[in-house]
């Protein structure tokens, strides 16, 4: 039941994020005359913000941003991670370096760390992928290397290394599919984190820059004029917390259902 609502949830907005350009009522960045923070209506189902830009066209795009952020970087994390993972369990001293690599990272709360790309890198769309990279490949690395040592450790494993089985082939044949289920449950977590981060980002200007729409920098904008159109502040509040639920449910329903 959880993984099927949670399924409902995240394709019902994910669909309004790719069909913005036709769904939105108004271009995202246009400026309507006499359209000042106007409350909810049939024309303007959120309202209106301080520039007279439609509310509603500027959340279905601000998804859009999201799902950007969430299809680029958390599978780079993933595939980097595991990847890293792997190597790691065929080579004692790259496992001892890699270790300490994740260590480090997983030091930072995933907004500091993207708080620190962003001094470095300064903002926009392109930092908040690193940050998100950059926050996601320790986490699959850790539950990657961790699972893969339990498997290594199994009885099948051992007869396959005692019938000849290379380190690599047993990697490929063995772990990685017996891995693979709870990698699945980390990507659903991972696309919840992410939205997180990106909205986070967006919300304090060190994430995507305007006028491009974030729903973390709509909301940022919505909190001085909240009480004169309360659409402008629920429209991104809603959306980011259904992802995130949405994201959840998935990985909670999944789990359950690959343990039978």
């Amino acid at each position: 039941m959880a993984l099927t609502v949670g399924l409902v949830i995240v394709a019902v907005f994910a669909v309004a994020g790719v069909a913005a350009p036709w769904l939105a009522p108004f271009d995202p960045q246009e400026q309507i005359a006499g359209a000042h923070l106007l409350a909810p209506s049939g024309q303007h189902w959120l309202g209106t913000d301080e520039l007279n830009r439609d509310v509603l066209s500027r959340v279905l795009f601000g998804i859009r941003t999201s799902l950007t952020v969430m299809v680029i970087a958390v599978p780079i994390g993933a595939v980097i991670g595991v990847g890293l993972a792997m190597v790691a369990t065929v080579n004692r001293f790259a496992d001892t370096v890699i270790a300490r690599g994740f260590d480090v990272l997983l030091a930072f709360p995933a907004i500091v760390l993207a708080i620190t790309v962003t001094a470095v890198r300064g903002p926009g769309l392109s930092t908040v992928i690193v940050a998100v990279v950059l926050a996601e490949t320790p986490v699959f690395g850790r539950i990657a290397r961790s699972a893969a040592t339990r498997v290594r450790a199994s009885a099948f494993v051992e007869s396959s290394r005692l019938h000849g089985g290379s380190e690599w082939w047993i990697v490929s044949r063995h772990i990685v599919g017996n891995i693979t289920p709870q990698l699945i449950v980390q990507l659903s977590l991972a696309l919840s984190l992410s939205i997180f981060v990106e909205s986070g980002m967006s919300f304090i200007g060190a994430g995507v820059r305007p006028p491009q729409p974030s729903l973390g920098s709509i909301l940022s904008e919505a909190i001085y004029s909240w009480d004169v159109n309360v659409g402008y502040a629920v429209g991104p509040l809603v959306t980011v917390a259904a992802l995130s639920v949405g994201f959840l449910l998935i990985a909670q329903g999944y789990g359950r259902w690959s343990r039978g």
